[in-house]
């Protein structure tokens, strides 16, 4: 079993940043950013194993960087320019297995609570 636990969601303006976390219990080798809008399906964010390849979604790529701290079991996302379209409950996501695909939620084994990310225009 692993515990994931998210922080830094928040209120900000539209061109703001946020720095997300999350602390896992232990340390996988896959961990990942995923997203969830009133309303709307689950999708993925970014994803990156433990050598720190990532991949990222078209809507966030140039404005949000996925990074670990495997010493720490740490997750970070960071979040520059954001849009009120960024506006949902942003969770992380873990598991032992590799994959690097963003478009299957239900791949992953592990989730964490969720922080809540809004943007206002």
């Amino acid at each position: 079993q692993v515990q994931l636990v998210e922080s830094g969601g928040d209120s900000v303006q539209a061109g703001g940043s946020l720095r997300l976390s999350c602390v896992a219990s232990v340390n996988t080798y896959t961990m990942a950013w995923f997203r969830q809008a009133p309303g709307k399906g689950r999708e993925g964010v970014a994803v990156i194993d433990r050598p720190s390849n990532t991949r990222y979604a078209d809507s966030v790529k140039g404005r949000f960087t996925i990074s670990r701290d495997n010493a720490k079991n740490t997750l970070y996302l960071q979040m520059n320019d954001l849009k009120p379209e960024d506006t949902a409950m942003y969770y992380c996501a873990a598991d032992f297995r590799p994959w690097y695909s963003l478009a299957n939620p239900s791949q992953v084994r592990y989730w964490g609570q969720g922080t809540q990310v809004t943007v206002s225009s």
